[in-house]
């Protein structure tokens, strides 16, 4: 499978933001990719570095027209596309939300971000955590998706690949350049997973999103690189093949001792 990164910046402008994606996408699809991966909140800027409740109106239902406008290029130009936005279920409950668009158009699958950030930002003011790591078929690939902060946490790709991910998606939104790939490629390596990673790039409102998107190989190796300031759109070809290579040659799956591991679910408050 042929697949894409997008790297872009962002404005407070909606439809400039969503003509822009739409072109890339144009762009990746006319490359022969198959799936586009968009970064995290690519339809606003990241709102989420200022705490203002006026930021709430953002918020959109996969009805809404940042999704429409992605179902639509999808459509269009007959490639998978996964877009993230700021997920208005009812008032006073949004998520960060990943949507998984196929080539018909169709939403066939939603995640949720897991860990809200609150580190830098102010995410936790905006939204709510999601509660699962699922994964999803789109062609011949078990498919699992982490956003931004979740990709920290090595439990979120664990978890991914041990649900059956052979690709991770990482919809990024962050300002970080330091150790921002290192930790990627060993996420992929440490669970022989292609992983993909579409960040913002460029300034957005007081913050400089940090770019450095990749696409990663199972054992580590970066495929494809983007630069720390411009848009741009990386395309790989990716092969089932090589995620089996990757395993045998890194047994971690044989030598892994779940039955060991309990303390890493207790409950929060019996670890204090």
């Amino acid at each position: 499978m042929r697949i894409a990164c997008v790297q872009m910046r962002s404005t407070e402008d909606l439809q400039g933001n969503l003509a822009q994606a739409t072109a890339y996408i144009e762009q990746a699809a006319g490359q022969g990719a198959e799936l586009v991966v968009l970064p995290e909140f690519f339809n606003t800027i990241f709102f989420a570095q200022y705490q203002d409740s006026k930021y709430h109106a953002l918020a959109e239902t996969d009805a809404g027209p940042s999704i429409s406008a992605m179902r639509e290029a999808a459509q269009r130009h007959r490639t998978a596309v996964v877009a993230t936005i700021y997920e208005k279920v009812a008032a006073g409950l949004y998520f960060d939300t990943a949507m998984q668009i196929d080539p018909a158009g169709e939403i066939v699958f939603k995640y949720r971000k897991v860990h809200p950030a609150a580190v830098h930002s102010l995410e936790k003011i905006y939204f709510r955590y999601g509660t699962r790591f699922d994964t999803y078929q789109l062609a011949d690939w078990r498919v699992g998706i982490g956003i931004c902060y979740d990709m920290g946490f090595p439990e979120t790709a664990r978890c991914l690949a041990v649900n059956g991910a052979e690709l991770l998606l990482a919809p990024y939104a962050t300002s970080r350049v330091n150790m921002f790939q290192e930790v990627l490629r060993t996420r992929a390596f440490e669970n022989g997973c292609f992983l993909a990673a579409a960040n913002k790039v460029g300034r957005e409102g007081d913050w400089h999103m940090g770019g450095g998107s990749l696409i990663v190989a199972p054992d580590g190796t970066v495929l494809q690189s983007a630069d720390t300031a411009s848009d741009a759109v990386l395309v790989a070809d990716i092969d089932p093949a090589q995620v089996e290579q990757a395993r045998i040659a890194y047994p971690s799956r044989r030598d892994r001792r779940p039955d060991l591991y309990s303390s890493l679910a207790r409950e929060v408050d019996a670890t204090l």
